[in-house]
């Protein structure tokens, strides 16, 4: 046998380092080898049926999918995808519910499939859409915003595939709602003509992205919105003396290793009393109702659900929200009753998924639960299992699993009105624990949602995020950014959260403080200024929230995020300036979570999650708005746990942004 050359070591060396960092190529004893790439949370995982081998790389956020090396031998050159959009927001005043986003797939034995996806070794974009916002029953018509198109592909329009946002819901007397994906629900009226639901797979493809919305009901006292189509089925109509009609199913799909559902409607609002709001379909959001006790579920699973419609201790409810990452539907909003209740859902957020074959597994894992991959920090190969969604965590070593954890809750939301304060992020908890036989429920918290900019509504403060949690280790969601003043009611202090929210900025009252944060899981948010009416940015993990500041006014910047620890730093799910991975870039490097989001103000807004100094906007957190020149905030990158941007432009309403998601993530040595 011939000595190796220098030239062959080096190959074997580099070949060797790839696979540490879980990006190497995957061989079978008869040769050839499977495509190598990076880009989102990587999930690999063995088919129970055929028995092939898998790796999936999941987008929740827009990023980069980078074929670095083609497959050879046995293996094909071709990926199968999952491209989902946002999901369209429920109607205002007896809305129609959301129609679920665009779904579309090649996934082979899939009844949605398309044709093969040949890749060659180059880069491809992932855009993720995002849900429509939720609206005010008082709006007026107050149809619910179209979720935003997801892609995947070269360059967009030239070979991808673009999956539509689903159309949102009608409302009030509007004759009918928006197309998309799948179509909006038809609003519901009394003694007058009811709303038609949109036909949905619009633009048209084949196979189809998405069924109708149904119509709503009128003529009677007891009436409700017509169900948001979903990827499975359609919406049901809302019906006399049956309230709002259900959203249409989703469809199933288990590109990731699980099965999950996508694209559910959202369920329609109702009138009232005796009626409730519709049930969303799977993925999608739950319709409200004019009674506390009669609101819609929220469709779904216990692994990927949209949330019901709220029950607040007042006659009426809003409209639930679909569910993140499922381009689910939002619910309709009831009639217009009570301050608390008249707002519709808002769409949930897309998710793009690219698979492909490789050859076996890295190891073994000794768990079962969320996406699974392997990676060598240095100290051995460590299994780490990534939960972007609720779920349950299974430990099938048949004995105790010493693991390490991070655990971050879910953003709080920008304040609304006028230069509101920044979202404060989710708590964020690491550390190391014994994990015990029977199964553990792990809980991704949401993030809140942003302020919104009505003039009619005192309760613009953004939403605070939701608590994530594993094992024993509970996590509080970020506080919510205080309201920005217009007139009257004044400004507000921010919210308490796992980071407190920033305060709303004032031009005559206040300062307003920011929220207190749980101890050892954040910090405090900045306060709003006043004069100058320049909000305070949200506090994050690493660092506290800035004030508003005065002399040339800037809104506060939001609080540093934190970097995740080592073990969990694999190559080949580092995120893009844009996304699509864990965490995002920050000022050494990538993987940061958890930073407060920026304050709004009238002229210079904060920046999402750069601390006191400025940069950035680190760890995906939101920018704040400002009003001249006029610029929107911005909402935190999904599944980072960082706060949304305050809103800016005093004079002129804008809209707080949504905090990002939370993220659970735990490993053990395999």
């Amino acid at each position: 046998m011939a000595p190796l050359t220098t030239g062959a070591i080096q190959a074997i060396l580099r070949e060797f380092s790839q696979q540490r960092a879980g990006r190497g190529r995957y061989a079978t004893a008869g040769g050839g080898s499977g495509i190598t790439a990076t880009g989102g949370v990587i999930s690999d995982y063995t088919d129970p049926g055929p028995g092939t081998v898998y790796r999936a790389h999941i987008f929740t956020s827009s990023g980069t999918f980078d074929v670095t090396a083609a497959a050879t031998g046995p293996f094909p050159n071709n990926v199968e995808y999952l491209v989902v959009a946002g999901g369209g927001a429920g109607g205002g005043n007896l809305g129609g519910g959301g129609g679920g986003g665009g779904f579309r797939t090649n996934v082979s034995g899939h009844p949605l499939a398309g044709s093969a996806f040949p890749v060659s070794t180059s880069s491809y974009t992932v855009t993720v859409g995002g849900g429509g916002a939720a609206v005010e029953a008082t709006q007026p018509g107050a149809t619910g915003s179209t979720g935003t198109p997801s892609y995947f592909g070269p360059v967009p329009g030239a070979g991808g595939i673009t999956s539509n946002g689903g159309g949102g819901g009608g409302a009030g007397i509007a004759a009918g709602s928006s197309a998309g994906g799948s179509g909006g629900g038809g609003s519901g009226y009394t003694n007058i003509q009811p709303g038609t639901g949109s036909p949905g797979n619009s633009p048209p493809t084949s196979p189809p992205q998405g069924n109708a919305g149904a119509n709503g009901a009128g003529g009677a006292s007891y009436y409700g919105g017509g169900g948001g189509g979903g990827a499975g089925q359609p919406g049901n109509p809302g019906a006399p003396y049956s309230g709002g009609g259900d959203g249409g199913t989703g469809s199933p799909i288990s590109i990731t290793g699980s099965t999950y559902y996508f694209s559910g409607g959202g369920g329609g609002g109702s009138y009232d009393s005796g009626t409730r709001g519709g049930n969303g379909g799977l993925g999608g959001g739950g319709g409200g109702s004019c009674n506390v006790n009669t609101t819609g579920s929220g469709g779904g699973s216990a692994l990927n659900s949209g949330s019901p419609g709220a029950a607040p201790a007042v006659t009426g409810s809003p409209g639930g929200n679909g569910g993140t990452s499922t381009g689910g539907g939002g619910g309709g909003s009831n009639h217009n009753a009570g301050l608390s209740g008249r707002f519709s859902g808002a769409g949930g957020s897309g998710i793009v998924v690219v698979r492909y074959q490789i050859g076996q597994l890295t190891a073994a894992a000794k768990a079962t639960g969320g996406a699974i991959s392997y990676y060598d920090d240095g100290s051995g190969m460590k299994t780490i299992h990534t939960f972007t969604s609720t779920g349950t965590f299974t430990n099938t070593s048949g004995s105790s699993l010493s693991i390490e954890y991070v655990v971050v809750a879910g953003g709080g939301g920008g304040g609304g009105r006028n230069t509101g304060g920044g979202g404060g992020a989710g708590g964020y908890l690491t550390g190391s624990t014994t994990c015990p036989t029977s199964p553990v429920t792990v809980t991704v918290g949401s993030g809140g949602a942003g302020g919104p900019s009505s003039p009619f509504n005192p309760g613009s403060q953004g939403g605070p995020g939701g608590l994530s949690g594993a094992l024993t280790v509970p996590v509080t969601g970020g506080g919510y950014g205080g309201r920005g003043v217009e007139g009257t009611p004044s400004a507000q202090a921010g919210g308490p959260g796992g980071s407190g929210g920033g305060g709303g900025g004032d031009d005559t009252a206040g300062p307003y403080a920011g929220g207190p944060a749980v101890s050892g899981q954040g910090t405090v948010g900045g306060a709003g200024l006043a004069p100058g009416a320049n909000g305070g940015g949200g506090g994050g993990a690493g660092g506290a929230g800035q004030a508003g500041q005065p002399g040339t006014p800037r809104g506060g910047h939001g609080g540093l995020g934190i970097q995740l620890p080592a073990t969990f730093q694999n190559p080949a799910s580092a995120p893009s300036p844009t996304g699509g991975g864990l965490g995002m870039p920050g000022p050494s490097g990538s993987y940061w979570v958890a930073g407060g989001g920026g304050a709004g103000a009238n002229v210079n807004p904060g920046l999402g999650g750069s601390g006191p100094s400025g940069g950035g906007p680190y760890a995906g957190a939101g920018n704040g708005g400002a009003g001249n020149p006029a610029s929107q905030a911005t909402a935190a990158i999904e599944n980072t746990g960082s706060g949304g941007g305050g809103a800016g432009g005093y004079g002129t309403p804008f809209p707080g942004r949504n905090g990002g998601s939370g993220i659970v993530i735990i490993a053990y040595p395999s």
